[in-house]
């Protein structure tokens, strides 16, 4: 059996083993495959293994053989799974690799809106704090947490990660989530509509998955109903804002700050909007990628294709 990696490096540059993937067929890695070598690439073989490179409807008519294709991710929008269901191809995707490593990245992105460390750090080192007049200096304002509220959209299992740590640092969660679970809440944790969501939280986080319904629900009419000097995260999909509107309320202090792990289009581009906003954290995509997570997403790439070949699918997203 053929097994093709089209996008390794990222997921493992060189920190994991593929040995047990290696178990099960003859596989090829490649760290990354451009466009117009997916098809080549594949071949004749019959798993295909992708994380980011897209499987589009021309790559699986040209690849006759192809029985599996097993996304290296949450999100499976890389491949078209309509065309994949025509020729009986199961497609799967890793639901729960990234709970804990997102969660965490996500409030490290707003502790440090909170509290500039790495700003400060620099300045120390740059003799700003030894060139002060006073045993205490900071550059930036500076936030403490207790008792705001945090609205996280999208209150799935990364959400209520996110949701249990801000509670831990005595925030107020309101939560909006398409199926409620009523036995999350608490006196501290309540779910509520959207609009209410947008109006009333101090800090709101992005955790939905990219729909047609969610696509640019961060935008200038959702804005103008937040609370001055709100802050926003996202470390979903860049999508869900529409980065335009998220600069210019920024750079009017609307605003006060946001951080984002995703943009619309990556690698970011040069004339990213958010590149020339105020206040604004930009990191490349990078809250999945702890070694204990991308180790877990290895798992259970290998646990997927197991069970398919064992006759028993599981984590199909093209049922």
């Amino acid at each position: 059996m053929k097994i093709v990696v089209l996008d390794g490096y990222a997921t493992n540059p060189g920190d994991l083993s593929w040995d047990k993937l290696k178990e099960l067929g003859d596989v090829s890695i490649y760290d990354r495959t451009p466009a117009e070598l997916t098809a080549e690439r594949i071949g004749d073989a019959e798993i295909v293994l992708t994380n980011k490179a897209p499987v589009s409807r021309e790559t699986i008519e040209k690849c006759k053989n192809i029985k599996y294709i097993g996304v290296l991710a949450t999100g499976y929008n890389i491949v078209d799974v309509s065309a994949a269901k025509e020729r009986n191809i199961i497609v799967t995707n890793i639901p729960t690799y990234g709970t804990a490593a997102v969660g965490q990245f996500t409030i490290a992105l707003l502790l440090e809106i909170c509290h500039h460390i790495g700003e400060h750090n620099r300045a120390v080192k740059n003799g700003d704090w030894a060139n002060s007049e006073d045993w205490s200096f900071w550059n930036y304002p500076l936030i403490e947490l207790e008792s705001k509220t945090m609205g996280i959209i999208g209150y799935g299992r990364i959400g209520q990660r996110t949701g249990q740590i801000a509670q831990a640092l005595g925030m107020k969660v309101l939560a909006n989530a398409s199926h409620p679970n009523p036995a999350l809440e608490n006196e501290n944790c309540k779910y509520v509509d959207l609009d209410t969501l947008i109006k009333e939280s101090d800090v709101i986080a992005l955790h939905c998955p990219l729909t047609p319904s969610t696509q640019g629900i961060i935008n200038k009419n959702t804005i103008s109903k937040m609370k001055d000097g709100v802050i926003i995260i996202n470390t979903s999909r860049g999508p869900l804002i529409e980065e335009l509107d998220l600069r210019d309320a920024l750079n009017s202090g609307k605003v006060a700050a946001a951080a984002c792990d995703v943009v619309s289009s990556e690698p970011i581009k040069n004339d990213n909007p958010l590149l020339d906003a105020k206040n604004m954290i930009i990191t490349p995509h990078i809250a999945w990628a702890p070694i204990e997570s991308r180790k877990r997403l290895l798992d259970y790439t290998t646990e997927n294709l197991v069970k398919f070949l064992e006759g028993n699918p599981i984590n199909v997203v093209n049922n």
